[in-house]
């Protein structure tokens, strides 16, 4: 439990620092119109419920793809390809920029934990 608890801390703290940079920012924003509006359409289209709108656009942009929810309408099916051909790459983006942060962050306390001893 104090791992996961210790992961958490470090992915937030990672969030927090890269909201310091503009390009996190609109990075961040992008990931978060492209889940918001894949929510929205899936409600509005599918006529799914939010929780499950929501749980559809990340599978989906996460590659996960369970199976256990598929659109029905061929006009959901387009909006499936373009949700994925535009998002995973910026959801891969995001999640590079947050790793990047974690490991600086890694790095700048082992230097300082090396410089304290």
């Amino acid at each position: 439990m104090i791992a996961i608890w210790a992961v958490a801390v470090r992915f937030f703290r990672a969030v927090r620092r890269g909201f310091q940079e503009p390009a996190f920012r609109g990075l961040f924003y992008l990931v978060s119109l492209v889940i918001g509006s894949g929510t929205v359409f899936y409600r509005a289209v599918e006529g799914w419920g939010w929780l499950d709108s929501f749980y559809f656009t990340v599978i989906t942009l996460t590659t996960v793809g369970y199976g256990d929810l598929a659109p029905d309408r061929a006009l959901s099916k387009v909006f499936t390809i373009v949700i994925i051909l535009m998002g995973i790459g910026l959801l891969i983006a995001l999640i590079e920029r947050i790793a990047h942060y974690v490991v600086e962050d890694h790095e700048a306390r082992q230097t300082k934990k090396a410089e304290g001893s």
